[in-house]
């Protein structure tokens, strides 16, 4: 690798780590906190019931998803730039896979949305319809977001799958995040595939969850903090 390119890799990498803990951040309250405080499993009034006591937390929420859209899209921009010198097909290939995961998050994130205006409008439609026919729609739109999300999760999956195999073939990058991420995206795949396809088999689903939790952690967020710390660096 050319060393006159070095300083230039390492902003693309600075990019990509902040773009990727920024995510890791908004996911966690937007997806570990928020989105599962809302949704009683079974009970639609129950769960439209918890979008109208916090509404601020679900609008809060939405931003969140919003944050990790944009972070996504900035993500797939750097770490093109950075693999490009690796293997420049396969880095593009991965950065559109990012950008399509990306645009289907953001169709998902559209079922939030109307589900925040069923919340909004329920007092301006309550001679139209009854609070069991909006909590019925609002339940539909959340479930809705989950398999139109799961659906890009299974994108996403070949997105790390090719940063994986780019990572092991990078010189100056830890064999052991390749490895992480290539068993990351094989949990996301398998996980999201199980959910979409074979709603009967949610058991085998978390069990996969519970198998691949630390590969798919640990490899994204592996990856972003080396991005952070060292990614770009001449070696020393």
């Amino acid at each position: 690798m050319n060393v006159q390119k070095m300083p230039e890799l390492r902003k693309y990498a600075l990019t990509a780590g902040v773009a990727l803990m920024l995510m890791t951040a908004a996911a966690a309250f937007a997806y570990g906190y928020a989105h599962a405080s809302f949704i009683v499993q079974g009970d639609a009034e129950a769960t439209f019931g918890n979008l109208l006591s916090h509404s601020n937390r679900f609008k809060a929420e939405i931003f969140g998803w919003m944050v990790i859209m944009v972070c996504d899209i900035v993500a797939a921009w750097a770490c093109y730039l950075l693999m490009k010198p690796v293997h420049p097909q396969l880095s593009l290939l991965g950065a559109w896979l990012r950008l399509i995961y990306s645009g289907i998050l953001g169709v998902a994130i559209a079922m939030l949305l109307l589900v925040l205006q069923t919340v909004n409008q329920r007092g301006d439609v309550a001679s139209i319809f009854t609070d069991e026919q909006l909590a019925a729609n609002a339940m539909l739109h959340m479930t809705a977001f989950d398999a139109v999300w799961s659906m890009g999760l299974i994108v996403f999956a070949g997105h790390l799958l090719i940063l994986g195999v780019l990572t092991l073939r990078a010189d100056r990058m830890p064999k052991w995040i390749g490895i992480l991420l290539l068993l990351g995206a094989l949990g996301y795949f398998l996980i999201h595939v199980v959910k979409l396809f074979f709603a009967d088999a949610e058991g085998v689903a978390k069990i996969l969850e519970i198998v691949f939790m630390i590969p798919m952690t640990a490899g994204e967020e592996g990856f972003g903090l080396w991005m952070l710390f060292r990614g770009g660096k001449a070696a020393s």
